[in-house]
């Protein structure tokens, strides 16, 4: 396995503060972007880059030239009542981490989106498609991640629906839409993006919910 330099956004947070140890256990060097007020909570063994994630002139001098750009910020806790949120942090912080990574010619660029379409949540899933066709037009190889609900501390409820999607799966014209918008555990969803890091491609790649477990 060939050891990356990956630079991440969001990695004091829900996916991030998983997925930055793992990645370093795995031996790549991770450079972990958090406010100023926040750097303490940056996994231990990982560079500390002091910045906002909605302002790209904050940090994108630190993004190395070729490296691998994760790209994890979102509003936590989505509900149907953020829709503004969703497009001031989710799809405003995309945008500068794009701005800051075309100039670094970033050699791979994560996307961590959401499945979609959906029946609920328009405001939310429309940002980060909205997103995913701003980096697509950058040209830059990508891969993009689709889930829709992690499961892990603090996101515990859903697990209630399990027999639910189970009785959609086996029903022909609920099973496609059951597993596309299906739950993942945090854990799969760190090893996918860890997967994704390590085996980048050539142009752009789309992992659904399957793909993630399969992961």
């Amino acid at each position: 396995m060939t050891a990356r330099t990956v630079f991440v956004t969001g990695g004091t947070g829900y996916l991030g503060g998983a997925l930055v140890p793992l990645l370093l256990a795995r031996g790549h060097r991770v450079l972990a972007l958090a406010r100023p007020g926040s750097t303490a909570r940056v996994p231990s063994g990982a560079e500390v880059v002091t910045g906002n994630a909605l302002d790209e002139a904050s940090y994108a001098a630190r993004v190395p030239s070729g490296a691998t750009f994760v790209h994890l910020v979102g509003v936590a806790h989505p509900s149907p009542g953020k829709g503004r949120e969703f497009r001031a942090v989710d799809l405003a912080s995309l945008k500068a981490a794009l701005a800051a990574a075309v100039p670094a010619r970033v050699r791979h660029f994560v996307y961590l989106s959401v499945a979609h379409p959906a029946p609920v949540m328009r405001a939310y899933w429309g940002a980060r498609a909205e997103g995913e066709a701003l980096l697509r037009a950058t040209g830059l190889p990508a891969t993009i991640l689709r889930p829709w609900y992690v499961l892990g501390p603090g996101h515990l409820w859903p697990y209630a629906l399990f027999p639910v999607y189970a009785l959609l799966e086996l029903i022909p014209a609920t099973r496609d839409g059951a597993r596309r918008l299906g739950l993942v555990t945090r854990a799969r969803m760190t090893r996918a993006l860890a997967a994704a890091v390590e085996n980048p491609p050539d142009g752009v790649r789309v992992l659904d919910v399957p793909a993630i477990r399969a992961a």
